[in-house]
């Protein structure tokens, strides 16, 4: 089976749902995502969970997805995925938000949203990421189904995903599970620096911050040195 490496993003704004507070989260790299393979092999497979992401999955999520969403191979998800992807739907649609568990491990995820328009709800498969430590294992396939379902509990008829035509396993497991009606999307992007008119706006805006700053930095109040304080203090007592 050919490692699944998933989607197109939806960038949402969001705060965790302590007020955007995430100095208790810890977003640096740890190093013991990237030890799993010898810890995996060496086990029997253990049982998958699929559950609801919690606060202390956002970091792992975020690694996660950092490790399948590379530029090298698809550097629009590259430049969209980054942890506000993961806090802000985690904070808009918790209940749409799901990891797979295998022995206290996060094996995968799947983060998504629901849309209604007019008399008619969409559920919306916007992440979905399985670690490659853990192939073979139908997690996808977990993910996807308790997603469904629980987009048909709220109403939804119809599923919608995108992602890259590039993204071959992506496109290829999709269609093994119902999805067709595809469409092409164009993705297109421009260097502002680098165009005529744009160039000049971005050179502009840099020029007008130089002359504010220098502004600031004349208007602002000397503080005096320890000697004159030291003058003044002396000229106070006399």
């Amino acid at each position: 089976m050919e490692k699944l490496r998933f989607f197109r993003c939806l960038i949402r704004g969001g705060q965790t749902p302590n007020g955007g507070d995430r100095s208790h989260l810890n977003f640096n790299r740890p190093n013991s995502h990237n030890d799993l393979s010898a810890i995996v092999n060496s086990e029997k497979t253990e049982p998958i969970y699929i559950r609801e992401l919690e606060i202390d999955d956002l970091a792992p999520v975020y690694h996660l997805g950092e490790e399948l969403f590379t530029s090298d191979l698809y550097p629009y998800l590259y430049r969209t995925w980054d942890e506000w992807e993961v806090i802000g739907l985690y904070n808009t649609d918790p209940e749409y938000c799901l990891v797979a568990e295998s022995d206290d491990r996060i094996a995968g995820f799947i983060l998504g949203t629901i849309i209604s328009k007019g008399a008619w709800t969409y559920g919306y498969i916007i992440w979905l990421g399985v670690s490659p430590h853990f192939q073979r294992q139908g997690i996808a396939n977990k993910l996807v189904d308790k997603f469904v379902e629980r987009t048909i509990e709220d109403g939804a008829r119809f599923m919608l995903v995108d992602t890259d035509p590039v993204n071959v396993p992506a496109v290829n497991f999709f269609t093994r599970k119902g999805f067709g009606n595809s469409r092409e999307h164009i993705f297109l992007s421009m260097n502002l620096s680098k165009h005529d008119y744009y160039g000049k706006l971005i050179a502009n805006k840099r020029k007008k911050q130089a002359k504010r700053k220098e502004r600031r930095a004349r208007s602002s109040p000397r503080s005096p040195q320890p000697e004159e304080l030291r003058g003044q203090i002396s000229l106070g007592d006399g």
